[in-house]
């Protein structure tokens, strides 16, 4: 065992040195440890190891106790493969750590049983939350999120006061951690318990970890070391979930010509039906359009064209009926007073 301590002593490195030793020192399906089946906050097959400890009536586990020297974890007892590379996985936890310079919590992802030296060259990934700044490695400040791969020097690293968080503040707050094998890359998010899931992450990687491991089975865990330190970290829930990823999207098939034959042509439909839908609510919607703006038209017009005629203009009409019309003769006579005689 002496090789596992020839390191440096940064958060992620006595982390991944207590999840090592549970792995090495016993095999997993001879351990006695206590899994987390009624609490719906966790994944039913959760096991605690260390002092990790359920607390408050069973309502969150605290993984470190306030005294020098606590260590726990938190693990996924079921282990996994990135053998397809479809493989891609989705983790969610709300967390608190307690103020003082201990060294925070790290989720890892290390190989499952056999033999665990911790090397450079070893396996290993990391997300750690340091609250102690340690310059041989770089840390960028004593409150920051890495990423760390095969190497407790983190390849990528992101300040939290940035985001106007403290980590070690005693403050609930939430993480969601993402891999996706048809972009080979993992995204961090962080934010309050009570904020819901940023859309932009503090950290992103390029990585494939279906290359790293192969077939190999790997376990995943959270856990943390306060080492000279009282402080203390609690997790409130976690969910961790495996998923296949279809990958069709971000490159062509080995056979285009197959493919439909292979997957059906379900996609196919799926997009025709979607077209044609949208043509008609196009079609409906030009033809509202056009309706609406030939009201508006001859509404206008019929208001304008009345105020410079002055009011509004009727049109008389009326009736021509054709008729017969009689003609009579009268005789007149004129008679003179000097006279006796008639004129006619």
């Amino acid at each position: 065992m002496a090789e596992i301590f020839n390191f440096r002593r940064t958060s992620f490195s006595l982390a991944v040195i207590l999840f090592a030793l549970t792995l090495i020192s016993n095999s997993i399906s001879t351990l006695s440890f206590q899994t987390l089946k009624n609490n719906p906050n966790f994944d039913s097959k959760t096991a605690l190891f260390g002092d990790a400890e359920l607390v408050d009536n069973g309502s969150y586990v605290r993984l470190t106790r306030p005294s020098i020297s606590s260590s726990g974890m938190v693990m996924r007892a079921d282990p996994f493969v990135f053998a397809d590379p479809t493989t891609s996985f989705s983790s969610e936890f709300s967390f608190s750590i307690s103020p003082g310079d201990g060294d925070g919590l790290v989720l890892a992802l290390v190989p499952s049983g056999g033999s665990f030296v911790l090397s450079d060259a070893t396996r290993f990934l990391g997300v750690e939350f340091d609250t102690r700044m340690d310059v041989n490695v770089g840390d960028l400040n004593a409150n920051h999120v890495g990423i760390n791969v095969n190497d407790f020097e983190s390849v990528s690293v992101s300040n939290v006061s940035a985001l106007n968080l403290v980590l070690n503040s005693g403050e609930r707050l939430k993480s969601w951690i993402d891999y996706e094998a048809s972009s080979k890359r993992i995204e961090v998010r962080l934010g309050k318990f009570e904020d819901p899931r940023p859309n932009n992450p503090v950290l992103a990687y390029a990585i494939d970890l279906a290359k790293m491991w192969g077939a190999e089975e790997v376990r995943v865990g959270i856990t943390s070391l306060n080492s000279n330190s009282t402080q203390s970290c609690s997790v409130y829930s976690w969910s961790f979930r495996v998923r296949k990823v279809r990958n069709s999207m971000h490159s062509m098939p080995v056979d285009p010509r197959n493919y439909g034959k292979e997957h059906g042509e379900s996609v196919r439909t799926e997009k025709r039906g979607f077209c044609l839908l949208r043509m008609i609510g196009q079609l409906i919607f030009a033809t509202a359009c056009a309706a609406l703006v030939a009201f508006m038209v001859i509404f206008m017009w019929m208001i304008f064209g009345n105020v410079r005629s002055g009011g509004p203009v009727f049109t008389a009409k009326s009736a021509v009926y054709p008729g017969d019309f009689r003609y009579e003769k009268f005789d007149v006579v004129v008679v003179e007073k000097d006279g006796d005689d008639l004129k006619k």
